[in-house]
Formats: C-alpha cells, sequence, structure tokens
C-alpha cells in the first residue's frame, strides 16, 4: 500500500459514503458529480471501469427503461399513447442511471486501488464489531480470501472454455490453499482527518 493512502478499510468506508451521497444528488450536481468520477476512473483505470461497465449493461439499460415506461407522466411520443415512455420517467431514469455510474465509478477506483489482500485486510478491520457478537471475523476473512480466489479463476477459465470451467466447478476442489495470509495495517493521522472529511460532508448534505 502506498505510504500517502489511507487504510484500505477507511477507503471502503469513503466508497460506502460516496454510495449513501449520490443517493441525495440530482440534477447539475448529479451530473457534475457522475462525470468527475467517470473521468478519473476512465483516465486511471480504464480497464476496471470498462469491465463494470459490461457487466451491468444489461442492468442499467432495463433500469432506464422500467422508470421510462412505468413512471405516470407527459408520454414522450403522444401518437404512441400508452405504449410511449413518459418525459418524468425518463427524467428519473436519468437520475437513477448517474447514481449508478456515480457508485461503479467510484467501485473501480476502489478496486484499482486495492489488492485483494488489501480488500480483504479493510473488511477485516471493519468486522473487528464481530467480536462484540462472539462470531470471528478471522474465519470470515478466509472464506471471503477462498471465495475471491475461486470466483478469480472461475471468471478466468470461463472466458476461454465455458464448457470445461463448469464440468470442473462440479468437481470437488483439492488444490485450495493451506492457509491465507493478509497484512493488517495500523490506523494513522491520514486516516482521521479522511473520514472526519467525508463525515462534514455527509452531515453538510444530509441536513
Amino acid at each position: 500500500m502506498m505510504k500517502n493512502m489511507p487504510h484500505p478499510a477507511v477507503q471502503i468506508l469513503v466508497w460506502v459514503l460516496l454510495a449513501l451521497l449520490v443517493q441525495r444528488l440530482q440534477g447539475i450536481t448529479l451530473l457534475v458529480m457522475c462525470i468527475v468520477l467517470l473521468s478519473l476512473a476512465l483516465k486511471l483505470f480504464a480497464v476496471q471501469m470498462l469491465s463494470l461497465l459490461r457487466r451491468t449493461r444489461w442492468i442499467v439499460l432495463s433500469l432506464l427503461l422500467i422508470y421510462a415506461y412505468t413512471t405516470p407522466g407527459i408520454a414522450l411520443f403522444s401518437q404512441l399513447g400508452m405504449l410511449s415512455p413518459t418525459w418524468e420517467g425518463l427524467s428519473d431514469g436519468t437520475t437513477q442511471l448517474g447514481r449508478l455510474l456515480s457508485v461503479l465509478a467510484g467501485l473501480a477506483i476502489l478496486l484499482a486501488l486495492l489488492s485483494q489482500a488489501q480488500l480483504i485486510s479493510g473488511l477485516y478491520s471493519l468486522m473487528y464489531p464481530l467480536r462484540w457478537l462472539g462470531l470471528s471475523r478471522e474465519r470470515f476473512a478466509v472464506r471471503l480470501a477462498l471465495t475471491l480466489e475461486n470466483a478469480e479463476s472461475a471468471m478466468r477459465d470461463t472466458a476461454g472454455d465455458w464448457r470445461t470451467s463448469i464440468g470442473n466447478a462440479l468437481k470437488p476442489n483439492t488444490s485450495g490453499a493451506s492457509h491465507i495470509e493478509f497484512d493488517v495495517h495500523a490506523f494513522r493521522l491520514i486516516d482521521v482527518l479522511t473520514l472526519l472529511a467525508c463525515a462534514a460532508l455527509m452531515i453538510g448534505v444530509w441536513r
């Protein structure tokens, strides 16, 4: 992890706060936020951003169509009557689309900044309260690591030969790692300042 980068747990929290923040934005403010995040993601982490857009393209299209055709309002094409999308539906759908794209852009940036080990380390730190409930965050972290490893392998194999990958998925897993290691980073001043800045922004928006 770069010295000047916040703790992995803080970076994950920043993305969560971003997802909450965009739910309050609309109009020009949302448009600017969406453009800035998309531009940053495409410029710095184009591969991750394009991959997320490709995987979610049908969700994005479905979201826009559902809002366009199910929201009551003025017909976009009056000659089509009830078969026409509405202006209000397109407006609401575009707003939701902007929020979704903002969150996806933030996620692409997060996944590009954090390695798999750092992602698991961040989630491990965030799961500290589980100890108060008598639950094992170590066990959760290990299961998450194995799941990510298997998912990455499955997607890579599927891209080359989906028939073979399906057959392999039905076989017992006998090649898993005997143990998993990841670093637990200490929190620093930059982490506290980042969280305080995010908290101040959220309070200002939600007031």
